[in-house]
């Protein structure tokens, strides 16, 4: 073995050691943040034992002082030792601030929880689908789905009405908005986004629609619990909106929040999209920030993170039924292309305000 081939194995096995670290730091960190022990951590104003947290979190003493050595050994957490000699625990405020719930659109550590989730829904099927090449259904991700939701819904509340839609169109989409226009958001899920959406504009009129029959139904119960009464929700598949003559030229604004890669068809989705909206008619389509070309994501700071969602969700879900198998990764460049074909005559991409993840592919139909 020559020096340049010890020295690449030498530092591949320490990459290696780093992959099982990270990995391991990542499962603990998504189960410390579903049991709010980074929130109870950042109301302490001193180190603290492992018995005066767990106290605090209302858990048990053993297996928080095993998360603590976790999160020890793993740089999140500062280890004190106080003039007995005792171990005391501290959660720094820069790590806070990028960690617990009070991080709104900075927090990193909700993000803890995916790859867990993933693995504990459907890493079985996902290994028997290297051999079949089957897609894997909606309802194979129960716990995924509910968890995405509550995320959505999470970031809709902090952005939605107060940063994205004014920066739509440097404004103009809010006072459209306040003078009324025919808005539907398109995979629309339990309709927090319409909802929020709704109450700020009450002279607009909203319509939801999603594949999911269950999520309609919650999202149209939950709506008659309110007074909005310029929302409805609609269970329909978005690849089968261009023989809907009802909706056909009928809206003067579509919404699709990361919902299109998700599409079993999704070219059918976007044709539908331009159908359904009236001459001259816009479209908003937030999805995932990257390259359709794989060399060009070699650098993207969350590249193997966002691929191995895709793999264990996205992609499946979009080849369940025989369908595309689009992927979150499918990129910038095949998503302005498919835009066009679908008929788009105006599209640009934008920047989101304070979201990393996403852009903004901005369209409008011909008049």
């Amino acid at each position: 073995m020559n020096d340049q081939t010890k020295n690449d194995s030498n530092d591949f096995s320490r990459k290696l050691t780093d992959i099982l670290n990270y990995g391991a730091l990542n499962l603990a960190m998504g189960l410390g943040y579903r049991a709010r022990l980074f929130d109870v951590m950042d109301d302490l104003d001193t180190p603290q034992t492992a018995s005066q947290i767990s106290k605090k979190a209302g858990l048990n003493e053993r297996y928080v002082l095993e998360w603590l050595s976790i999160m020890v050994t793993g740089g999140i957490v500062h280890l004190i030792k106080d003039q007995n000699g005792q171990d005391l625990f501290q959660l720094p405020k820069a790590h806070a601030d990028l960690i617990t719930r009070r991080a709104e659109n900075d927090n990193m550590g909700i993000y803890m929880q995916e790859i867990p989730l993933l693995t504990a829904t459907v890493f079985e099927a996902v290994e028997g689908g290297f051999k079949t090449g089957k897609g894997i259904p909606y309802e194979m991700y129960p716990g995924f789905q509910r968890f995405m939701t509550e995320l959505a819904d999470a970031k809709h509340r902090q952005v939605l009405v107060s940063q994205f839609l004014p920066s739509v169109e440097n404004g103009a989409m809010v006072r459209k908005l306040k003078t009324g226009i025919s808005v539907c958001d398109i995979g629309c899920g339990e309709g927090v986004a319409l909802m929020l959406m709704a109450e700020a504009f009450p002279k607009s009129q909203f319509l939801g629609i999603d594949m999911s029959e269950s999520v309609i139904l919650k999202a149209t119960s939950t709506v008659k619990e309110t007074n909005l009464e310029n929302i409805t929700f609609q269970n329909r598949d978005a690849a089968a909106l261009t023989e809907n003559t009802e909706l056909r030229g009928s809206l003067d604004y579509v919404t699709a929040f990361d919902a299109i890669h998700d599409q079993t068809r999704p070219m059918e989705a976007l044709e539908g999209i331009h159908a359904i909206l009236k001459d001259g008619g816009l479209f908003s389509m937030v999805d995932i920030a990257a390259s359709s070309d794989l060399s060009k994501n070699m650098d993207h700071p969350m590249g193997m993170f966002l691929y191995t969602v895709s793999l264990m969700h996205c992609m499946p879900v979009g080849l369940a039924d025989g369908g595309t198998g689009l992927g979150m990764m499918w990129g910038r460049e095949k998503a302005v292309s498919m835009l066009k074909e679908a008929g788009f005559s105006d599209v640009s991409v934008e920047v989101i305000p304070k979201d990393p993840f996403n852009l903004h592919f901005f369209c409008k139909k011909r008049e």
